[in-house]
């Protein structure tokens, strides 16, 4: 219904906007990554989302179409509202959720304050495909690497070490040398937990 709003920048924080266009004020509620965005500008241009419910209008604005977009996508997936959708992309910005999302990447997305692991591996599961499609990005690169990791951290989990060290330990491990094989990964994991 509404496109987008260009205006004065009356009021401006973190977690909202109030822009003023022909006199009249629109409240928008942003995320932390289009605030970043925004400069002092007095004029701005914001994409918004009209969300409608029984007992609201709610206007959502973003610095950028895409981020309105994986926005838009996050609502489809069940169990995400419109608080936890801008609460993700205050955590990662659009391109991060994007390639955590294409990836498989469940812990990255389990990292945003509120997400568990089953809403984790839902977003992934609804949304995987979409994004492959509509951002035409290449599901084989993002795959194996991520895949070896997870191997690797559940091996360790086995094995008695706590995940978010492990994790640490085979993020430097991989950043040395992305080709190594899972055997290799956990052998240097081990040295240096």
């Amino acid at each position: 219904m509404i496109h987008h709003l260009k205006g004065k920048l009356v009021e401006k924080n973190p977690t909202y906007v109030v822009i003023e266009c022909n006199g009249v004020g629109y409240f928008l509620n942003i995320s932390l990554h289009t605030f970043s965005q925004l400069k002092d500008d007095e004029n701005i241009q914001l994409f918004t989302h009209l969300q409608v419910k029984e007992d609201s209008h709610t206007l959502f604005g973003f610095a950028q179409k895409a981020e309105r977009e994986i926005f838009r996508l996050l609502l489809s997936v069940s169990g995400i509202g419109a608080s936890t959708a801008r609460t993700m992309l205050s955590s990662l910005d659009p391109t991060q959720i994007k390639e955590a999302i294409a990836g498989g990447d469940v812990p990255k997305i389990q990292s945003i304050k509120g997400i568990g692991a089953k809403t984790a591996q839902r977003v992934i599961l609804d949304l995987k495909d979409k994004i492959l499609k509509v951002y035409d990005m290449d599901e084989v690169s993002l795959q194996s690497n991520n895949t070896t990791k997870e191997e690797a951290l559940s091996a360790l989990e086995v094995l008695g070490f706590v995940r978010r060290q492990s994790e640490k330990v085979v993020d430097r491990v991989l950043s040395q040398d992305s080709s190594l094989s899972v055997e290799n990964i956990i052998k240097l994991a081990l040295k240096n937990l």
